[in-house]
This record gives C-alpha cells, sequence and structure tokens, in this order.
C-alpha cells in the first residue's frame, strides 16, 4: 500500500470513527482490508479502494471502517475491574436501588461480547438477589458484524480458554459442535445494538455502570472529553465508570474523581 492509499485510508477513518492512525500503522491497514477485499472484490486492495473511491459513502466504507475499529477482547479481561465491581461498587448500588430494584450496566465498544457477557455471569454468580430486580445490561459496538456475533453468543474454543474460569463454562457454557454456545439464562440477560460514539446524543438509558475500558486511547482529547461529557450526562450521581489500564480521566474531565479499588481505579461523579 502506498502512501496516497493509506492517506485515503486513514480520513475515511478519521472521519468516520475519529480514530487517528499514524503512520507505523500503515501494515496494520493492509493486513486488516485484505480479509475484507477477498470478501468483496476477489482479494484485490487495489480494487477494494478503486471501489471506495468510486462512490463518496456507503455500505464498503462502512465496512472499512469497521475493519480499522475491531478490536481484541476477551472475558474477564484484566480481572480487577471486575473484582472492584464485584466487592465494592455493586453492593454501595444495590443498596441504594433497593426501593426501585433497578440497575443498568454499559458495556461501551463491546466488541464481540466475552465484556457484557462476563458482567451478567457475575451478576449471576454473586448477586442471586437480582433475579427479581429490573437489570439492565447493554453492550454497544459501531461494527455491526460484531453486534451480530455478540448476539449468537458463540465463542471458539481459544476464546473460552482466555480468561474465562472452568466453573463458569461448565454452568453457563454448552457444546455446539467445536464451539461453546452461552446458555438462555446469561444470553437474554443482555442487550447488543450498534452504535457509534461519536453520535451527538447517546440513545441511553440513565447508567448505573460504564464500560468503557480500552476506548479513549484511541480517540484525541477533544473527542475524549466529548464522549465522557454525555457519559457524565446519563450516569447516576453514585454510578461509575471504569477505563482501561492505560487510560486516565485526568486532564478530560474534572468532575469525575478517581477512586482505588482491588488493584484498579475507577471513576465517579465529584459530589
Amino acid at each position: 500500500m502506498n502512501a496516497a492509499d493509506f492517506d485515503f485510508v486513514r480520513k475515511i477513518v478519521r472521519d468516520g470513527a475519529a480514530i487517528s492512525l499514524d503512520d507505523s500503522k500503515q501494515y496494520l491497514v493492509q493486513s486488516r482490508l485484505e480479509p475484507l477485499a477477498a470478501k468483496v472484490c476477489g482479494g484485490s486492495v487495489d480494487e477494494l479502494l478503486r471501489r471506495l473511491r468510486g462512490s463518496p459513502h456507503g455500505e464498503l466504507h462502512t465496512k472499512v471502517i469497521e475493519a480499522m475499529t475491531t478490536n481484541e477482547t476477551y472475558f474477564f479481561r484484566d480481572n480487577s475491574p471486575f473484582e472492584a465491581l464485584r466487592k465494592v461498587v455493586l453492593p454501595v448500588l444495590l443498596k441504594r436501588a433497593e426501593s426501585t430494584k433497578s440497575l443498568t450496566i454499559w458495556s461501551a465498544a463491546s466488541s464481540s461480547g466475552q465484556e457484557a457477557y462476563s458482567i451478567a455471569m457475575l451478576l449471576d454468580t454473586y448477586f442471586p438477589a437480582l433475579a427479581g430486580w429490573s437489570v439492565q445490561i447493554l453492550g454497544t459496538d459501531i461494527s455491526s458484524a460484531m453486534v451480530r456475533r455478540a448476539q449468537d453468543g458463540i465463542f471458539t474454543q481459544l476464546e473460552v480458554n482466555r480468561g474465562l474460569p472452568a466453573p463458569m463454562l461448565v454452568k453457563y457454557f454448552e457444546r455446539d459442535r467445536l464451539e461453546w454456545k452461552l446458555k438462555d439464562q446469561i444470553r437474554r440477560r443482555v442487550t447488543f445494538r450498534q452504535m457509534n460514539l461519536l453520535d451527538a446524543r447517546y440513545d441511553l438509558p440513565r447508567l448505573d455502570v460504564v464500560f468503557l475500558r480500552n476506548v479513549l486511547i484511541y480517540f484525541e482529547k477533544p473527542v475524549k472529553e466529548a464522549i465522557v461529557s454525555r457519559i457524565h450526562k446519563l450516569l447516576r450521581p453514585d454510578g461509575a465508570v471504569f477505563l482501561g489500564a492505560g487510560e486516565t480521566m485526568f486532564n478530560i474531565d474534572d468532575r469525575f474523581t478517581a477512586v482505588q479499588a482491588e488493584k484498579t481505579l475507577y471513576y465517579r461523579p465529584k459530589t
């Protein structure tokens, strides 16, 4: 891929997803476009780019953006945020919401669903009293293909080997030939839909917990500020936001304060 082609693709990605690809990502762009080119135009990336240039907008542009924004995920990734959720955040939230018996958790940029399903399994395992509550676990992603994968709840052997405790595999999954399928009791507890974090307004309910992990790192500061500001408007006063291990609210939004818990940080609105 030459410099002009690379610049063309990264402009599409920047305009559509606000993700900046530096010069070191040229190989990544090539490797991500090759499977898409094989699927839509016989394997030629040059032909794929020719078609892109011939159509200013459309389904192919969307597929290119999705190819560039599909990120790694696995069950109970890094574990500490889930321990903080279980031991610190949820006990406080559930006590506050005892009268309404309502809880809403959002997994932003949920990819193929492992994070959202990890939360669902955690709730089912450690908080059986929630069976009588109105609990919403929402997973959103910019990629329609990832949303469909997440909704199916089917994972490879490699995927269930990464981070998923063996007892949960036995309890919540069943064999589906060479893969593993989540049982309905967990799969139905999570709702997935397509959503772009660049949207001016988030069509979401009031939120108790937000997992926005390993997302902000891809954006420039003005985009980070806009995303966090929208979340602040939706988050309940005693809610919690979890970011990735390499991310911070520092110098992004001073309306949040960091809380240390279970070897990780989470952020809550200042009172």
